[in-house]
């Protein structure tokens, strides 16, 4: 299995891999990765693969897991295994990702603290992200008056720190989750992301080393989706 890169180091850009598969002439696996496939609510990374031997490139227009593999779809056939590649991620947008992921779970945190709601889920956008959560009544001014609570942390500065640990030990910890369905039966080992002094939460998807880069978001609607299901939208604000 691919070493996923991104889960030890979210700002790498650039890194050097070996195809390892090839499917359909498009779909690309490689013996290791720091692109982000699709999943948990996250969209996938894009960006470009350049074969050493010639220089020519390949753009990423795709990357999803399968079958345990990540597979990243290029816009053109010519790749085969062993060909050496250099790859770079379209930055702008992992690193929008990436804001909007820590401060999801910022707000998740804040409205489980205050409610007790779990997440049932989410969804990260390049103009908005939503966040579903399992409550029966939503009390408008509370969960408007979140945002500020949420801004209030970014401007702290809180380190953000990754660490692993097997399925044992992770479900020693009742609060590792703010998913309604729990951890993902599948998974061995888990990846615990803590937003020091504040938060930890099981999560495999790209976050920010400092809860400052978040800037501020800014909580657009509020929507009741059916029964005890509670929806947020926000956006993200750069701050001066």
């Amino acid at each position: 299995m691919a070493e996923a890169l991104y889960l030890k180091d979210c700002y790498l850009k650039e890194f050097e891999a070996t195809v390892s598969k090839v499917s359909n002439g498009k779909f690309i696996v490689l013996d290791k990765t720091a692109f982000y496939p699709k999943s948990g609510g996250q969209p996938h990374d894009t960006g470009k693969m350049m074969r050493e031997s010639d220089g020519k490139e390949f753009k990423v227009v795709f990357c999803g897991k399968f079958s345990g593999e990540i597979s990243h779809e290029v816009d053109q056939e010519g790749l085969q295994a062993g060909d050496k590649v250099k790859c770079t991620i379209d930055w702008d947008r992992r690193y929008l990702f990436m804001r909007y992921h820590t401060a999801s779970h910022v707000l998740a945190a804040i409205i489980e603290q205050e409610t007790g709601a779990l997440i049932t889920g989410n969804q990260i956008g390049e103009e908005k992200t939503r966040i579903d959560f399992s409550l029966e009544e939503m009390d408008r001014d509370k969960m408007m008056g979140t945002e500020a609570k949420v801004n209030a942390i970014a401007d702290k500065g809180l380190p953000v720190k990754f660490s692993f640990l097997s399925r044992e030990e992770a479900e020693k910890n009742p609060k590792i989750t703010k998913l309604a369905m729990g951890l993902p039966p599948a998974v061995k080992v888990i990846r615990v992301v803590e937003i020091e002094g504040f938060d930890i939460n099981a999560c495999g998807g790209t976050h920010l080393a400092n809860t400052k880069e978040i800037g501020h978001i800014k909580i657009v609607e509020l929507v009741n989706k059916g029964k005890n299901n509670r929806r947020i939208y926000f956006t993200l604000q750069i701050v001066n």
